[in-house]
C-alpha cells in the first residue's frame, strides 16, 4: 500500500510539482500556521452559526460554510499562497493561460461525522479520466487532522486511474497533518472527509483553483461583488475572476474587467493582455471525446491563411 506523501514547508517548488503530479496529492506540513490560526479565529463565529448538512453528501453532522474571504483576512492571504501560486502555475497553466479559484469553503465535522463518499472533484466536467489536471483542490487544516477526527481520506495514484476503477478499502488512507499544513491533490484523485470517531472537531478550508477557461463552481463575482472585492488585493481580485480567463476571453464593454476597480481610466480598452497572450501561445491544446480526425489529402497548391489562435490587441 502505497504511503501518503508529506513534505517539508522548505520544499522547492519544483520538486512539490513533481511530487504533486506522481502521486495524485502532496501534504505540505505546518505550512503556515500562524495564517491557519488567523483564519480559524476569524471564522470560528460563522462556523458556529452555520447550518448541519442536509443531504447524505454533505453530512448531517457536518457544517459547511462557503464564500470564506468575505469573512476572513487571513484566508484571503492564503488563497494566494506564493506556495499555491507556484503550484497552480506548474499543474494548470499548462492546459490554460491563467487560472482561477474555483470555491471557497469550511468543512467542520462535528464528533459522530459519518465518512464522505469518496469521489473526484474534477467530474465537475464532462470530461474521462485519466486527463491533464482542470482542478487544483487544497485542504487547509484550520485543526489537526488524525484518521480518528476524520482527517480527509485520499487515494494515493488514483488520479492515473481509468475512468471506471474505484478504490479498495486498503488503497485508501487518512490525511493526518497538523493544523496549518495543507493537503494538495488533483481533481482526478479520489478522495472524501473521513469519518469522525473522536470527542473533538475536525475544521478544514478547502480553497480549489481551476483553468481561467472553466465554469466556477461557485460563482465568484455574486459571493465577492465589487463593493467587497474593492478591498482585496489585486492578485486576489484578479484570481476570483476580474481577468481575463484567457486571449478575448471575459471582457467587459470590451476592456479588461478589472477596470471596474480602476474609476477614472480613459486610456484605450484592450480584450486581453500581453501577459495573457504569452502564455495562451505555450498552451497545450486538449481534444475531448474519442473523435478520430479526418486524413489531410496530400495535394500541390498554396494553402489559405487561417487563425489558429485568438488575434492579439
Amino acid at each position: 500500500m502505497a504511503d501518503l506523501n508529506i513534505q517539508p514547508p522548505d520544499t522547492p517548488h519544483a520538486k512539490l510539482s513533481a511530487s504533486l503530479m506522481e502521486h495524485g496529492h502532496v501534504v505540505i506540513e505546518e505550512l503556515d500556521v500562524a495564517g491557519a490560526a488567523a483564519a480559524a479565529a476569524e471564522l470560528a463565529p460563522h462556523i458556529e452559526a452555520a447550518p448541519f448538512g442536509t443531504t447524505e453528501f454533505d453530512g448531517a453532522r457536518t457544517k459547511s460554510l462557503d464564500g470564506v474571504l468575505r469573512h476572513s483576512a487571513a484566508a484571503r492571504e492564503l488563497v494566494i499562497h506564493p506556495v499555491m501560486m507556484a503550484l497552480c502555475e506548474a499543474t494548470l497553466l499548462p492546459y490554460a493561460a491563467n487560472f482561477q479559484l474555483n470555491y471557497s469553503g469550511i468543512m467542520h465535522l462535528a464528533p459522530g461525522a459519518p465518512a464522505q463518499d469518496l469521489h473526484r472533484d474534477g467530474l465537475l466536467y464532462p470530461v474521462r479520466h485519466p486527463c491533464p489536471p482542470m482542478i487544483l483542490p487544497t485542504m487547509w487544516a484550520l485543526s489537526d487532522f488524525t484518521a480518528q477526527n476524520g482527517g480527509t481520506r485520499v487515494v494515493p495514484g488514483s488520479h492515473l486511474w481509468e475512468h471506471e476503477r474505484e478504490p479498495f478499502e486498503d488503497e485508501v488512507l487518512n490525511t493526518e497533518m497538523p493544523a496549518g499544513s495543507v493537503l494538495v491533490y488533483t481533481g482526478g484523485t479520489w478522495h472524501g472527509g473521513g469519518e469522525n470517531r473522536s470527542a473533538g472537531t475536525r475544521t478544514g478550508m478547502a480553497l480549489q483553483y481551476s483553468l481561467g477557461w472553466l465554469r466556477q463552481e461557485e460563482t465568484q463575482y455574486l459571493v465577492n461583488p465589487p463593493e467587497i472585492a474593492r478591498h482585496y488585493p489585486e492578485r486576489l481580485r484578479r484570481l476570483i475572476g476580474y481577468d481575463f480567463g484567457g486571449p478575448y476571453l471575459g471582457f467587459v464593454d470590451g476592456d479588461d474587467p478589472h477596470r471596474v476597480f480602476e474609476p477614472g481610466y480613459s486610456g484605450p480598452r484592450h480584450r486581453s493582455r500581453p501577459e495573457i497572450d504569452a502564455a495562451f501561445e505555450k498552451v497545450d491544446l486538449i481534444r475531448f471525446g474519442d473523435v478520430t480526425p479526418a486524413p489531410t489529402p496530400e495535394r500541390a497548391g498554396r494553402r489559405i491563411a487561417t487563425l489558429q489562435r485568438a488575434p492579439k490587441t
